[in-house]
């Protein structure tokens, strides 16, 4: 009953559409009807459904009445994305637009200047590639000089004026090790920074001031100290220690809180040690452990090459010059070797 009631609802307002309403639904149906006919288990829609629905949706205003296979929604999305892949075709056809890149030999020039004259900013520069007959804005010339490559040659200066200074400055330390009844004994060395030469170096299992100031005596006969000493600010570098340091005319240089790397030379040292030998080893008590740091400051001035030193040994290690049978001989009980050539 109610299906009859639509139908012959339909017939009356279908009196009253005019002919070119009427095509263009009989169209819509038709096309409707094609798609549920194909033969899919579940009909879909190809990109001439999309197509023709966008179009339909552009010229006739009544075109959701007669939709049926999907929802006015989806037309209006598929609409949405022909606009999106529209406007990216055509900005992939048409030429760039935009400011013009700057020319690569501009970019290098602008480096190269900024990198020589220091003290130039951006006008004298633009004014410089004016008389170069190069046609670029002064605002583009600020904003390469912001990717100027950081130039290396301060470093280089730096390091140069180290190498130079570097037999006037010493640095010590501590460092723990533990021991085979689970005790900690405190290791003190005293290191120079032109050679990477151990000046001096003890084992206790209570260090205080007077016990590093005793050390530093030890260390320093007869003016031979340094001009400066790097030291942390362990509690154990007390007043007394300042003062025994100044009495033997050197420059104390206290390292920040927390920073071992402003005392690299030394903490280089301190890994060194514990990869080649105390990592290796149990120490058994203060002399054992002493014991091995001797055999191991042997090996570190006579055999073992530094990287710092281009290769080379603290005391200069010859190199052969003539060729014979390679020979191995052992240091610290075998966990390292030394090669040298029978004679």
């Amino acid at each position: 009953m109610v299906n009859a009631v639509r139908l012959f609802a339909g017939m009356i307002l279908c009196l009253f559409r005019t002919r070119h309403e009427l095509l263009l639904e009989n169209l819509v149906l038709r096309q409707q009807l094609m798609v549920l006919k194909r033969k899919h288990p579940r009909s879909r829609l190809v990109a001439f459904d999309k197509i023709f629905w966008v179009l339909t949706r552009r010229f006739w205003t009544g075109w959701n009445r007669a939709l049926i296979v999907v929802t006015p929604e989806t037309v209006a999305r598929w609409h949405r994305a022909g606009f999106r892949l529209y406007w990216r075709i055509i900005s992939k056809v048409q030429r760039p637009m935009g400011r013009r890149p700057t020319p690569k030999e501009v970019r290098e020039l602008i480096f190269r200047m900024a990198a020589d004259n220091p003290t130039w900013g951006a006008p004298r520069i633009h004014g410089e590639l004016l008389t170069l007959g190069f046609d670029v804005s002064e605002r583009t010339i600020s904003r390469w000089m912001k990717r100027t490559p950081r130039d290396g040659e301060p470093a280089r200066r730096w390091l140069a004026f180290l190498r130079n200074h570097r037999e006037a400055i010493a640095a010590m330390d501590f460092f723990t090790v533990p021991t085979i009844t689970f005790g900690v004994l405190y290791c003190f060395f005293i290191i120079s920074h032109d050679r990477r030469r151990i000046l001096h170096f003890n084992v206790t299992k209570h260090p205080s001031s007077r016990w590093v100031v005793q050390q530093l005596r030890g260390a320093f006969p007869f003016d031979s100290a340094p001009r400066f000493l790097i030291f942390d600010r362990d509690s154990k570098y007390s007043l007394e220690v300042l003062v025994a340091v100044r009495s033997l005319r050197l420059s104390p240089v206290r390292t920040s809180f927390e920073s071992p790397w402003q005392n690299g030379v030394a903490e280089r040292w301190v890994e060194s040690c514990r990869h080649d030998l105390l990592d290796h080893v149990i120490a058994l008590n203060e002399q054992h452990l002493k014991r091995l740091l001797s055999e191991y400051v042997r090996y570190h001035h006579e055999d073992r090459t530094h990287l710092g030193l281009e290769k080379e040994t603290p005391r200069g290690r010859t190199r052969c010059r003539i060729a014979g049978c390679v020979i191995s001989q052992s240091r610290l009980g075998g966990l390292h070797h030394r090669y040298d050539r029978a004679a």
